[in-house]
């Protein structure tokens, strides 16, 4: 009995493609995209000379205890927070500039995932809103803010993760508009986002529509726990809630958008 001769044209070709553990998220493309953050300083320059100038100007003015600490504590965190949303957005909003090179597509075709490829731009963009957020409170410190040791350390950190976590919203925003318009919208849209979350204005000076207006902002949450080590009182699980529905939003988005504008490689 003959059997067929099997050629190399027999052989079953696997046309899946393989997903690496945790979609690809790894150190080394970490390590890369904090490199490609170290070579162009001028959006963590910017996102701390900023707001530090901001601090500058409206702190000192006054000695009113504000909480557990006094008015230089209150404007170092909102400022710093504020620093921080700047350059995390920034930082992710960068994409659009990755698209319109290309970049986005070659990465397609690896087998890193797009919630892997996001997750990757949001750790990147902690390291980059550090930066904002350590100048600040050392210049809170030059100015006498007055916290309690615990409340430094707690409120350092809440800053520092609730300012980073918003580079989704950036990712997003880079991944809807054109590479030339991505800074043009969100430059606006984070003032109002500072607003929002009382970051510029105090909520009580702000009328009560607006006030509910501002529960309903991206930055509502995110201010409220950033500055909770400050005020004191019980941790309100609302804050959380709406912090962590729009995050969600913007990540899921920003994946979703990844997904759309590689499909066609």
């Amino acid at each position: 009995m003959s059997t067929a001769a099997i050629t190399p044209d027999d052989t079953p070709i696997a046309l899946e493609r393989r997903v690496p553990a945790h979609g690809g998220l790894n150190l080394r493309m970490i390590r890369i995209e904090i490199r490609r953050l170290m070579r162009n300083r001028r959006t963590i320059i910017f996102a701390t000379l900023m707001p530090l100038l901001f601090f500058v100007l409206f702190s000192g003015g006054s000695s009113s205890r504000i909480g557990r600490g006094d008015y230089n504590a209150y404007t170092m965190i909102n400022f710093a927070l504020y620093g921080a949303l700047v350059a995390a957005c920034a930082i992710g909003a960068s994409v659009s500039i990755e698209r319109a090179q290309g970049w986005s597509r070659q990465l397609r075709l690896t087998p890193l995932t797009g919630r892997a490829y996001i997750a990757t731009k949001l750790l990147t963009a902690l390291v980059g809103s550090l930066a904002p957020v350590v100048i600040l409170f050392i210049a809170g410190a030059l100015r006498h803010a007055s916290l309690p040791t615990d409340a430094w350390v707690s409120s350092f950190l809440l800053t520092w993760l609730m300012g980073g976590l918003f580079a989704s919203l950036g990712l997003f925003v880079g991944y809807v508009v054109p590479t030339e318009n991505a800074m043009q919208i969100l430059g606006p849209m984070l003032a109002l986002l500072a607003f929002g979350g009382g970051l510029f204005v105090p909520y009580d000076l702000l009328g009560s529509t607006m006030q509910t207006v501002a529960r309903f902002t991206p930055m509502w949450g995110a201010g409220e726990i950033a500055r909770w080590p400050l005020m004191g009182g019980s941790f309100e699980i609302g804050w959380l809630v709406s912090l962590v529905g729009w995050i969600g939003a913007f990540f899921l988005g920003a994946t979703y958008f990844f997904r759309r504008d590689t499909k066609r490689v």
